[in-house]
C-alpha cells in the first residue's frame, strides 16, 4: 500500500526532527512532496531544517510534557492540516546498571520512549482510520528483539515499541492505514554521546559492518512504510544479528552483552 498522497491539507508528522534519524526522514518525506511538521525541543535546529526543506512547519516541544503532547493534534489543525503520516522518533536513553540510577531519569525516558510513543498513536489514528489513509512508522531498534543490560530500560522501552506496533499492525488490516516499527543497527548520529557514552566506545563494542548511515536508515525506512512493511531493519547484517538474537539462550548471550556493554564496568 503507497503512502498517502501529499496534499494542501495534509502533513507528516516527525518527532525527534531537530538532527538524526528523525531530520532525514523529514527530508526524505519532503523531497517526496510531503509537508513535514518538525516537532522537537530545540527550535533553532528545527528552523535551520525547515529552511533547508520546501514545505516544513516546527512545533517545539518537549514529548515528556503530557499537556503539550495533547495539544499537537490541534496546533496542527489551527494550520489548517491533518496529519496522514505519524513518524515517532523521538527517544532518549539512560546508561549504567539500574542499580546505580536516577529514577527520575529513568522515567523520564520511559515517557518520551513508551508514553509519548502510544500517546500519539491514540491522538491521530482515530483520524486516520475515519479517512481510511495513513501511515505509522514507530522507531526502535534491534536491540528491541533481546535484552540489553547496561541500557536496561532502553531496551525495554523499545521492545515495547515493536510490539505495540506489531499489535497495531493487526488491529489496522483493512482500514488503509499501516503500521510500520523500524529498527536500526547502530548509526553515526551522536546519539551515544548524548546517552552518555563516546562513539569510540560504541565502535568498539559493535562491528564496523553494523554500522549504516542516518541517510540510508531513512531513506529504508520511507520505502518500508511505502511498501506496507511490519518491520524495517536496515542492513543485512543487522537482519541476521536480530534474527540470531530472538533464537540465541539468553543463559548464552546475557553474559556476552554485558561484558561489551561500554555502560558497564
Amino acid at each position: 500500500m503507497p503512502l498517502p498522497a501529499p496534499g494542501p491539507d495534509r502533513t507528516a508528522l516527525v518527532t525527534g526532527a531537530s538532527q538524526g534519524i528523525g531530520a532525514e526522514i523529514a527530508r526524505v518525506l519532503s523531497l517526496q512532496g510531503h509537508h513535514v511538521t518538525l516537532v522537537a525541543r530545540s527550535t533553532e535546529k528545527l528552523k535551520a531544517l525547515a529552511d533547508d526543506l520546501d514545505n516544513a512547519d516546527v512545533i517545539a516541544l518537549d514529548l515528556a510534557d503530557r499537556a503539550g503532547r495533547a495539544s499537537l493534534l490541534d496546533q496542527i489543525a489551527k494550520r489548517g492540516r491533518v496529519v496522514d503520516i505519524l513518524v515517532n522518533n523521538a527517544g532518549l536513553s539512560t546508561l549504567g546498571p539500574v542499580s546505580k540510577s536516577d529514577p527520575s531519569a529513568e522515567l523520564n525516558m520511559i515517557e518520551i520512549d513508551v508514553a509519548a510513543v502510544s500517546d500519539l498513536c491514540s491522538r491521530f489514528l482515530p483520524g486516520m482510520v475515519e479517512r481510511r489513509r495513513g501511515a505509522v512508522l514507530n522507531v526502535a531498534l534491534t536491540a528491541s528483539f533481546q535484552p540489553l543490560p547496561g541500557q536496561a530500560g532502553y531496551g525495554a522501552a523499545k521492545a515495547f515499541v515493536l510490539s505495540y506496533t506489531q499489535s497495531l499492525a493487526g488491529e489496522l488490516r483493512g482500514t488503509g492505514v499501516t503500521a510500520t516499527t523500524l529498527c536500526p543497527g547502530p548509526v553515526h548520529t551522536g546519539f551515544g554521546e548524548r546517552a552518555g557514552f563516546s562513539e569510540e566506545d560504541a565502535e568498539a563494542a559493535l562491528p564496523a559492518v553494523m554500522w549504516v548511515t542516518a541517510e540510508d536508515v531513512a531513506k529504508k525506512a520511507v520505502e518500508g512504510m511505502a511498501k506496507g512493511r511490519l518491520v524495517v531493519i536496515p542492513g543485512r547484517i543487522n537482519r541476521a544479528a536480530a534474527a540470531l538474537s530472538q533464537v540465541t539462550p539468553r543463559s548464552l548471550l546475557l553474559p556476552i552483552l554485558a561484558k561489551n556493554h561500554p555502560g558497564l564496568p
